[in-house]
């Protein structure tokens, strides 16, 4: 637990300023820098046509990232699948078959990064550094971009929070292209600069050349000599973990020792995964002026946070197994089992699903906490797409707490009413219906299963992979054969389920209820700002992601872990 308490200390200290500055990039503020930033983001809005002191309103700001999306995808995917013919592939990768390619490609595009490829075995140094590392500084600020047009619509207008609307009537959320570029050039690029040096000077490789060839000391005539793969790994591994990305240069990800190499690389790699979804929990008072309302959200995804993380760790210390052999299975030697288990908590707290251990060798019980923080999904959360989620619970807590004390559900004084009811009951039995009816469809065919396992643990080895794929964090349990066509294009629809309504829907959402008279507060106004209501929130959570999937998990990780112990 030491670890666990210097990794969140360093979070929360980093956090605070990181948190005030990015509010800052974000309502569009005269700054310092804006002399040295502008050189970059000048010619880009030119590239791109737009202006960026143009407001949107919310549909206009949905089209825009719809249409941005569809254009880096078709891009992207024609990289992967004609990756041979072009440039920077010293190591001669072939082609992606079109399904895994699609796959990548959306997984990617939707901050996903789900691998059913095995890193630099099928990627040329091309599609790495441009397609994907790419979308992997791109796809993370269009999350963060959507979340700051939702608070927008909740809280005003862009400067200051004025309550300023475009030229058909809409509430101004702001310019989409800007609210992408200004944190991409301003803030996570530098950030990444810094963590690419320190891993680096770790031992991380940094380089275009194609890598030595060594002899194995047990050669065979079969493997007479081996090559070793380099690249630029260490600018790929900054962006994956800062950017709640997860998709590593490796297939075995941050277990791979060219990827993590020493115990400091391990606490970067793990403070990183953490570090901007905690400095978006303090963006947010800054940016909408409810110091208050920083308080709530901080302290509601700290205390979920340090449940599911110690829950974790004492699952994987603890409930396994008493043989220390049978415990390190799957596991980092350098690193032991702890380490693991908080690596493994941290990444499906965040939507970003890097891995320093094999998911499929956790124990039962730490399976069960990481499926449960992807089902809440809002924990931390992938950048800006944590917020997100969290304000869809917030939304749903207020109507709840509403209709239980008998007042007309209000938030910041604007009314919740029947529009904005059923977009959040889409959201909420979108996830039921997708993850369980694609579970039930895939167990049911074992031929399409691909899995390792065919009992307890099989199940949990299906549901997670769908868990993960809507979650848009990552992560599996890699003892599934996941490469086939069935996974590619089931995972792909809910990779795409699980992104673009949870963004769009609650912007439209906001949206609705900017365009509401703010009623001012009296003695029947619901106080949000409260540890009451945080408590309420948090049995809202866990009511509404954990309870519904009782029978799945029981049925999975539950019944994998009394299998256990009974023999």
């Amino acid at each position: 637990m030491t670890e666990f308490l210097f990794v969140f200390a360093l979070a929360i200290a980093l956090g605070w300023p990181l948190g005030r500055y990015l509010a800052a990039v974000m309502r569009g503020a005269p700054m310092r820098g804006d002399r040295l930033f502008g050189l970059v983001e000048r010619p880009v809005y030119r590239l791109l046509g737009v202006d960026p002191a143009q407001g949107m309103g919310w549909k206009g700001y949905a089209k825009a990232f719809l249409l941005s999306n569809l254009v880096l995808g078709v891009i992207v995917w024609v990289v992967l699948m004609t990756q041979a013919w072009l440039p920077l592939n010293p190591n001669d990768i072939p082609n992606m078959r079109w399904d895994l390619a699609l796959h990548t490609m959306v997984s990617f595009l939707t901050n996903t990064n789900q691998q059913h490829y095995s890193g630099q075995a099928q990627l040329s140094y091309l599609a790495h550094a441009s397609a994907i590392v790419g979308l992997q500084v791109i796809t993370p600020m269009m999350g963060l971009a959507l979340v700051a047009a939702t608070l927008r619509g909740l809280f005003g207008g862009r400067e200051k929070n004025a309550a300023t609307t475009t030229a058909n009537g809409d509430a101004d959320v702001g310019n989409y292209w800007a609210d992408v570029i200004r944190p991409a050039v301003r803030f996570l690029l530098p950030l990444c600069l810094v963590w690419s040096l320190a891993l680096t000077s770790q031992g991380v490789p940094a380089t275009l050349d194609g890598g030595p060839v060594a002899t194995p000391i047990d050669k065979t005539t079969e493997m007479a000599e081996q090559k070793i793969p380099l690249g630029p790994v260490a600018p790929m591994v900054a962006v994956k973990q800062l950017g709640t990305n997860g998709g590593g240069w490796y297939g075995p990800n941050s277990s791979v020792p060219l990827e993590n190499p020493t115990p400091f690389s391990n606490v970067l790699e793990t403070l990183a995964i953490i570090l901007i979804p905690v400095s978006i929990a303090f963006m947010v008072g800054s940016f909408t002026g409810r110091r208050k309302f920083t308080a709530l959200v901080f302290g509601t995804m700290l205390t979920m946070s340090a449940i599911s993380t110690g829950a974790a760790v004492w699952s994987e210390r603890y409930s396994a197994t008493s043989n220390d052999i049978a415990l390190m299975e799957g596991k980092e030697v350098r690193f032991g089992a702890a380490p693991s288990a908080l690596w493994g908590a941290l990444t499906t707290q965040t939507s970003n699903g890097s891995v320093n251990a094999m998911h499929d060798s956790l124990a039962p019980l730490t399976g069960l906490v990481t499926i449960g923080n992807m089902l809440v999904n809002s924990i931390w959360g992938g950048i800006g797409c944590g917020l997100q989620q969290f304000l869809v619970y917030l939304l749903l807590s207020v109507f709840l707490a509403g209709l239980m004390t008998g007042r007309t559900p209000e938030l910041f004084g604007r009314k919740i009413e029947a529009h904005e009811v059923k977009l959040l009951a889409v959201l909420v039995l979108l996830q039921p219906l997708a993850l369980l009816g694609f579970t039930a469809i895939t167990l049911a065919v074992p031929s399409i299963t691909g899995n390792s396992n065919p009992d307890f643990h099989g199940i949990s080895q299906v549901f997670y992979e769908y868990t993960s794929a809507f979650a848009n964090n990552g992560s599996g349990f890699e003892g599934l054969g996941d490469a086939t066509t069935w996974w590619n294009l089931s995972a792909t629809l809910m990779l795409l389920l699980g992104r673009y309504p949870a963004l769009i829907i609650p912007l439209a959402i906001a949206a609705s209820l900017a365009r509401k008279r703010v009623a001012p507060d009296g003695v029947g106004t619901l106080q949000i700002e409260t540890p009451t209501f945080a408590l309420t929130l948090i049995a809202v959570v866990v009511i509404l992601t954990l309870l519904q999937f009782m029978p799945v998990l029981v049925l999975g990780p539950v019944a994998d872990h009394l299998a256990l112990i009974a023999s």
